[in-house]
């Protein structure tokens, strides 16, 4: 189609030249010392077009020659930058590759390359660029002394903010490979607040903070991935509650577990099991009150509990009865009576009742307890010798031997 257009253009052109010059009478002198030259107008037209056209293509030759030089140049500086990008193309491939030794000569030549290139050189793009790719090649090959040059190299030559930060980010996850916890605790510091909000980051600061012993700052950044959908909804709550336990497992006393519970997020304290966890590790220092307090939010939401979340409660409640008061009483009734085929409300139940000295209804639930399979060996265990300690108080010494035998035949 294309070719048909030119070809009727050109019969157009052809047409209003013949109907145009066709009948041109015109004549030009030409006077030159004395001599005469007569020229048809067309003839003078032809001629004064070649010679603008003549006179055209000397200009440019002559711009062409005088640019000579330049144009080598820029043909050199052409050809190093091809060959600038191929070696930047093998070293990534190496080094994504595993070919680390490869990886890391490509990049020597590269930064040989830019250096013999003063144009090259001035782009502080490319060279941070490629002393990162012979950093992170070191840090495979364990060369921390050539790694650390090239960094230092990065931070000197990068004149934009996203070179440091890079910088930064690569040297935090080397300095948890050579698991120095306060290293990359130290470099994810010296980012600023957008950078350190970044996926990136805060998985670099939590495996940072998990290292160096530091689970509430392990929380914190778990919060944070999890609102940047940086963890799915079920590996974020699997690591909150871990990290949650650690918080409480580094309490050595009661004084301390109530500052490491305070200092947990509201919503770490309205999880059954964290609750459940604190309230275990407090009636283990003495302090089951306490442990009930804690307990006692989740216990009057009980009816929106799921099964083994109750089970969990009811387990963790029949560990805190030391001391309980009267006023637990209608509670644990009323939710024996809502599900009366729980054994671990039965077991929480008896042995309240049986901590208020109501031995009689205590004996009944305690000795169903030890009987029901459903129950571990250890909180059956816990019934039966709860009844021989009220047997033994009650001056029963045969049914105490009793108790205690069943109690012996639940050991591992």
């Amino acid at each position: 189609m294309r070719g048909v257009i030119w070809l009727v253009l050109l019969f157009t052109a052809a047409a209003v030249a013949a109907m145009t010059f066709g009948r041109n009478d015109g004549l030009v002198s030409l006077f030159w010392q004395g001599w005469r030259v007569d020229l048809s107008l067309n003839l003078f037209l032809l001629g004064l077009l070649l010679l603008c056209g003549t006179l055209i293509v000397a200009l440019q030759s002559l711009d062409a020659l005088l640019n000579l030089p330049q144009r080598a140049r820029a043909w050199r500086l052409a050809q190093r930058d091809r060959g600038a990008q191929s070696l930047l193309r093998e070293a990534l491939l190496a080094l994504w590759g595993g070919r680390f030794a490869r990886a890391q000569k490509a990049a020597q030549r590269l930064l040989a390359v830019q250096a013999k290139a003063p144009e090259l050189s001035a782009d502080p793009d490319a060279v941070a660029l490629a002393h990162l790719l012979a950093a992170e090649s070191a840090h495979r090959l364990q060369d921390k002394a050539r790694r650390q040059r090239h960094w230092e190299a990065v931070l000197s030559h990068g004149s934009a903010r996203v070179h440091a930060e890079v910088a930064k980010l690569l040297a935090a996850g080397w300095a948890l490979d050579d698991r120095d916890a306060a290293g990359a605790l130290r470099h994810l510091d010296d980012l600023g607040p957008g950078a350190g909000r970044r996926t990136q980051a805060l998985r670099l600061r939590l495996q940072a903070a998990r290292l160096g012993g530091q689970p509430l700052d392990a929380l914190r950044a778990v919060r944070l991935l999890a609102k940047h959908q940086g963890l799915s909804a079920d590996a974020a709550r699997s690591l909150l509650r871990s990290l949650a336990f650690d918080v409480l497992d580094l309490a050595r006393d009661a004084d301390q577990l109530r500052q490491a519970w305070l200092s947990l997020e509201p919503s770490d304290r309205r999880d059954v099991v964290v609750a459940c966890r604190a309230a275990l590790l407090m009636a283990r220092w003495g302090a089951a009150a306490d442990a009930r307090s804690w307990l006692k939010p989740l216990w009057d939401a009980m009816g929106s509990l799921a099964d083994d979340e109750r089970a969990v409660l009811a387990a963790a409640m029949s560990r805190c009865t030391v001391g309980i008061g009267p006023e637990w009483l209608p509670k644990l009734e009323s939710a024996a009576a809502q599900w009366p085929r729980d054994p671990h409300l039965a077991l929480a139940l008896g042995l309240a009742l049986a901590e208020l000295q109501l031995w009689g209804k205590a004996r009944l639930l305690l000795e169903s307890a030890g009987q029901d399979p459903r129950l571990s060996g250890d909180e059956r265990r816990r019934a039966w010798v709860r009844l021989a300690a009220m047997a033994a108080a009650a001056g029963d010494a045969a049914q105490r031997s009793s108790d205690l035998e069943q109690a012996a035949l639940l050991l591992d």
